[in-house]
């Protein structure tokens, strides 16, 4: 059982690395080649069913003056952290 935990906690971690690099590369999701381009095509098949769903249920959050921030990303953050505390 503990193995499980240790394999769950590994993934939700890979998953939150994922979830990082994938904000920071999507804006250049063009350029991107050979085994860059794989994982991201693999955390954006994860991530943007997810995104798009939060989308249409949580609305931006103003932050400034016109500027807002897209929640889905911070949502997605906080589940699996608390994945991450549950399984310790």
């Amino acid at each position: 059982m503990r193995l499980l935990f240790s394999l769950a906690s590994i993934f939700i971690n890979v998953l939150i690395i994922g979830l990082f690099l994938y904000s920071k590369l999507l804006p250049y999701k063009d350029r991107l080649t050979g085994n860059y381009k794989k994982a991201f095509i693999f955390f954006d098949s994860l991530y943007k069913p997810v995104f798009n769903w939060l989308k249409q249920r949580v609305k931006p959050h103003q932050v400034g003056n016109g500027l807002f921030v897209d929640m889905s990303q911070f949502i997605v953050l906080l589940i699996l952290l608390f994945l991450i505390t549950l399984l310790h």
